[in-house]
């Protein structure tokens, strides 16, 4: 396991079954001057000793690991560390797995194909805060979620888009008021967020709909 002291730098555990692969971030981070790595582990389990022991500001993982899968990894941390902020680092990008990871709780999504840049830069902005999923992966995102919605809930969706009340959506579709209020609260329920404006915020950003 390698560890270094405490200090301002962005303090980072990976966490990935490939010891070359940990060797390797662990050169390309030591490079940055606003980051480094204080423990390298293989799997879920350590990962969550080896948060109780650094409290590091970003979590790298990936997500198909021996034992534990990255995905529940995410879910424990999340349980026991509320504030922890996890960026995942895969092989693989299929939408159902970056919807598992990001619904668990992960803050970003990097793909390991993708040039070191780029997983710089999701450090750093889920380090400040912010969410970090690449437009190819938000796509990818947007399909499995479009392939969960019902061709009305899109309809509905659309009209929740352009500001139509439920009341308007009845009309529009000829349906009852009531069968319009069931369609948006599942479209919430399915997007995972609590009201309409984040149903819309979710959608646009995934490609499921597009402001005209």
């Amino acid at each position: 396991m390698h560890k270094t002291v405490r200090s301002d730098k962005i303090r980072i555990l990976l966490v990935d079954d490939h010891m070359v692969m940990r060797m390797g971030l662990v050169t390309a981070t030591s490079d940055e001057p606003d980051m480094e790595v204080v423990a390298d582990v293989e799997n879920g389990a350590e990962a969550i000793e080896a948060y109780r022991a650094h409290r590091p500001d970003v979590v790298v993982l990936d997500l198909r690991m021996h034992g534990m899968s990255g995905v529940d990894a995410i879910r424990a941390l999340r349980s026991e560390f509320g504030n922890v902020r996890v960026l995942v680092y895969s092989n693989y990008a299929a939408g159902e797995e970056v919807y598992q990871a990001l619904k668990a709780g992960a803050s970003g999504f990097v793909v390991k194909e993708m040039a070191l840049e780029r997983l710089l830069e999701a450090i750093r902005k889920v380090h400040a805060g912010e969410q970090y999923v690449p437009p190819e992966i938000a796509m990818r995102m947007g399909e499995r979620l479009m392939a969960q919605l019902s061709p009305r809930e899109l309809d509905v969706l659309k009209l929740v888009a352009k500001g139509r009340s439920n009341k308007e959506i009845a009309a529009e579709l000829h349906v009852v008021e009531g069968t319009a209020k069931i369609h948006v609260a599942n479209i919430l329920t399915k997007l995972g967020v609590s009201d309409r404006t984040q149903a819309i915020v979710v959608a646009v950003r995934r490609g499921i709909i597009q402001i005209e």
